[in-house]
């Protein structure tokens, strides 16, 4: 890691613990059959990019969970909660470690997520810590559902340089997808592979970065 400037962060499993597990026994219970190519990790169904470019409404994303499942009766409720069931915690620290490097480089948060997720984790944040959204602790956030493009395509990393003035060869991005990590060395950007139980309180730490 060598004059890094700027750092941009993923947030699921960088920031916000998830689980892809979960999501998928939750979804199993609302009779989903083979939901790990459904949903996953590395693969999931078009319904999910679609719903994460926001191209779709979280009322057509709704409906096709109740059209695979084959239950039109299930709820919105019903729905949102198997969805939001990826969501962990936030361990303790880390808004500490991200306002001290705020203070030190120019930091970014870029997250391929959803309108319905979106609520989920701002709920969550003003519940905890009395935060309205990760604003404060970003010099500027990027939501793939926003933006209408998502990682691991070119154009979303392309914004966050262009629109920031940013070097790629100064920028650090942080990911636990190495599919998104691709897209980003291709671009110039310095990247690391967040990979569990390594966590970003022990990689700064290690590397030096605060």
């Amino acid at each position: 890691m060598q004059n890094i400037k700027n750092i941009i962060f993923d947030y699921g499993n960088v920031i916000f613990n998830i689980d892809y597990t979960k999501v998928q026994d939750a979804f199993k219970k609302l009779g989903i059959n083979n939901v790990e190519d459904f949903y996953g990790h590395k693969q999931q169904d078009a319904i999910f990019n679609a719903l994460e470019r926001g191209d779709i409404s979280n009322a057509e994303f709704r409906d096709r969970i109740r059209e695979i499942s084959g239950k039109p009766e299930l709820s919105d409720e019903q729905i949102d909660n198997a969805w939001n069931a990826i969501f962990l915690e936030i361990p303790e620290g880390n808004h500490d470690l991200l306002l001290k490097a705020k203070g030190k480089y120019r930091t970014f948060l870029l997250s391929n997520t959803n309108a319905i997720h979106y609520d989920y984790f701002n709920d969550y944040l003003k519940k905890h810590y009395n935060l309205d959204n990760n604003d404060a602790l970003f010099e500027k956030t990027y939501f793939s559902h926003i933006a209408r493009k998502r990682k691991p395509e070119s154009a979303i990393f392309a914004q966050v340089l262009t629109e920031n003035n940013l070097k790629p060869e100064e920028t650090l991005f942080i990911d636990d997808s190495p599919q998104h990590l691709v897209t980003a060395k291709a671009l110039g950007i310095q990247t690391y592979l967040m990979i569990a139980p390594d966590n970003i309180q022990e990689f700064f730490k290690r590397e030096k970065l605060v």
